[in-house]
């Protein structure tokens, strides 16, 4: 899987859609216009697109050599050098296909895996992406050997192409395992970091939702931070914390995580569980949607279908109708907000129902958190050291044998101390 330099012209592209049955149009359309946003992310030159519909998938060539031909003669008009399939083949169909058009080809999986290789800063998400890269790549070696069986007679990787096979699978599978051990390792230290929060009496947020609904936007309007958020799918890769204050001066973590997508392929969500860790721990989710998007539904649809798989479904959420700040994203937010338990209406562009968006967040993680006035006396070293490690504290006084402490902590923690100490703000 490459992805061609900055300096090399743009890849001339043609786009494939083989969509099973009778699928509405409405559903290729929006297929089709995704498909062009992952190309155009990748940095290919649209030059043209079929549409395929299939009554069956075949075997060998996944499509059928009929249709196949047809996209070879369009694509090759268009002077086309890739085809973009926006389903996922098996290894011998892409083989079959590959000699069927005469073209390099690549799918759906394979390109995202392309963008997530280029947006990967940190040496978590490139060691996220190299594995579901090697994971994809794996079952499809012995297509990369078809020169040597050519070359041997066309019977079977005997000899060289064998030995080189057996060989690269050696070393991938050693590479894969030697990643999941690094992995491991930085999934524990991000687990030792949320425990130091926790005991700071950190609320833990996490931002989640489809591609490109605003979320890194969101994260800098609270935060007044300077997160990339680019107008692309997948401009956040890798996760970003931040510090935010409440209303009440509680202290939050907000996280932002990489955006979600329908058919997000397998291989980057058990890839990347490490850092959807984040979304598994977290004490509230803010599920980000983008309020004016036509098909907001599915997205909404696609992105409870991964917390699902997660099993993040059923944590605490808020759902965030952003964008209203367009006539569509109005309307289509106070449509939604009636079937929405927890929702707000809110533009991250302009700063519209922020008030609103953190009064929300108060609200649901009180029951998390309590407002704790204690006067404690300055024997009590211990617990006065507790409460500190424990909590946000926001006011401290020593008023003659008694220490006076106002702090925001964990309610677990809360009912720990001695009733007597507690009195009123």
């Amino acid at each position: 899987m490459t992805v061609p330099s900055a300096q090399n012209a743009p890849e001339r592209a043609w786009l494939v859609l083989a969509p099973l049955g009778d699928l509405p149009r409405a559903e290729v359309d929006h297929s089709l216009d995704e498909l062009r946003a992952l190309a155009d992310t990748s940095g290919a030159d649209i030059v043209g697109h079929t549409v395929a519909r299939l009554r069956a998938i075949q075997p060998a060539t996944y499509i059928g050599r009929g249709k196949a031909a047809q996209i070879a003669e369009a694509a090759q008009a268009a002077n086309a050098n890739l085809v973009i399939f926006d389903e996922d083949r098996s290894p011998a169909q892409s083989r079959s296909l590959t000699d069927l058009l005469g073209l390099r080809i690549v799918d759906r999986t394979q390109l995202i895996l392309d963008i997530f290789a280029r947006r990967a800063l940190t040496l978590e998400g490139r060691l996220q992406i190299e594995l579901a890269q090697l994971r994809y790549l794996l079952p499809r070696l012995r297509g990369m050997w078809t020169h040597l069986e050519r070359q041997q007679g066309g019977i079977g990787l005997t000899g060289p192409g064998e030995k080189q096979l057996e060989l690269d699978r050696r070393r991938i599978g050693q590479r894969i395992n030697r990643i999941r051990e690094q992995v491991q390792q930085v999934g524990r230290r991000r687990g030792e970091l949320r425990r130091g929060r926790r005991r700071h009496g950190w609320a833990l947020l996490t931002l989640v939702g489809y591609t490109n609904a605003g979320k890194s936007t969101l994260l800098n309007r609270l935060a007044s931070a300077d997160v990339l958020a680019d107008d692309q799918l997948f401009a956040t890769l890798d996760p970003t914390t931040r510090q935010i204050e409440l209303p009440n001066k509680q202290a939050c973590l907000l996280t932002d995580t990489v955006g979600f997508i329908r058919k997000l392929p397998h291989h980057l969500v058990d890839a990347f569980k490490a850092t959807l860790e984040e979304v598994n721990e977290a004490d509230l989710l803010l599920h980000v949607v983008d309020a004016s998007h036509p098909r907001v539904e599915e997205q909404m649809a696609a992105v409870a279908a991964v917390l699902k798989e997660l099993d993040a479904h059923e944590k605490p959420m808020l759902t965030v109708f952003n964008k209203t700040d367009s006539e569509r994203g109005r309307v289509q937010a106070a449509r939604l907000a009636e079937r929405v338990t927890h929702s707000v209406a809110i533009s991250a562009t302009t700063g519209a129902g922020m008030e609103q968006l953190t009064q929300m967040i108060t609200d649901l993680l009180r029951e998390r958190v309590e407002h704790i006035f204690v006067k404690l006396p300055a024997s009590e070293g211990r617990w006065i050291s507790a409460i500190h490690a424990n909590g946000k504290v926001l006011e401290q006084k020593v008023r003659g044998k008694h220490l006076h402490i106002e702090a925001i902590v964990a309610a677990s923690f809360a009912a720990k101390l001695d009733p007597a100490w507690l009195k009123d703000g």
